[in-house]
């Protein structure tokens, strides 16, 4: 018996009564995000039927698994840069250097020491929760950090009057409303198998793992993302400190 839920009509209409439910839930409490419920459910049914259906031939080819990776740290590096700056080009693309340093030389220490094994099932979707979170860490540093500069601009300019360089009195404003992009993250790690069962052990004992193994590899994707959001979250600080990331 498969442990996953049944494909079939069942499942759409749980689905479309649920994103309905959430729809009309916000449109009652006139959160003004009511349609944005219904077209972000329809996007992710599309997206994962597509991704679905292209996963199974990329799982076949080292080739094709890397080009996939490169495909979603172009997507993370669009989504990220587009929430920071507004845009989708020029500055924006700074936004690749630290997703990039951040998932790179973590999930290149996860396949040296072969405790994810050299298995293309194995390294996308832990690549995946990866550059995912930079990809929010970096969007969440690069917005409160601008935000600060912006709002606070008298101090901003306090500082330079007492002759601090741009960078560091930028850096003076935007540490503390940075610091916040890695309270998701800390909470999540913090609450681990308290509160959440989150989606690596889930999937490892659906996949009909151990227990402990579902555990060890859901603590290593863990682990992981601490260093790989802390990297994302210092680049971007940087580069927002010293100009190359604005709106």
């Amino acid at each position: 018996m498969s442990a996953g839920p049944a494909v079939g009509p069942a499942l759409a209409i749980v689905l479309f009564s649920l994103a309905s439910a959430a729809a009309l839930l916000v449109r009652v409490g006139a959160l003004g995000l009511g349609r944005d419920m219904l077209v972000v459910a329809l996007r992710a049914a599309v997206q994962l039927t597509a991704v679905s259906l292209l996963i199974a031939a990329v799982l076949r080819s080292a080739g094709l698994t890397a080009a996939f990776i490169a495909g979603m740290v172009v997507i993370a590096t669009a989504t990220s840069g587009r929430r920071v700056t507004g845009s989708f080009r020029g500055r924006a693309w700074w936004t690749a250097l630290p997703i990039a340093a951040g998932v790179g030389p973590v999930l290149g220490l996860l396949l040296a020491t072969t405790l994810v094994p050299h298995r293309t099932v194995s390294v996308l979707p832990i690549a995946g929760i990866f550059i995912g979170g930079a990809m929010s860490a970096t969007g969440l540093t690069g917005r409160r950090a601008l935000d600060e500069l912006r709002l606070r601009r008298g101090e901003y300019e306090g500082g330079l009057a007492l002759g601090l360089p741009p960078r560091d009195a930028a850096l003076e404003l935007c540490r503390p409303a940075a610091a916040l992009a890695l309270f998701p993250v800390l909470d999540q790690t913090r609450t681990v198998g308290l509160v959440t069962l989150p989606g690596a052990f889930v999937g490892v004992l659906l996949g009909g793992a151990d227990p402990v193994e579902a555990g060890a590899i859901q603590l290593l994707v863990l682990v992981g993302l601490l260093a790989v959001e802390s990297v994302a979250v210092l680049i971007t600080l940087e580069l927002v400190a010293t100009g190359r990331l604005s709106r």
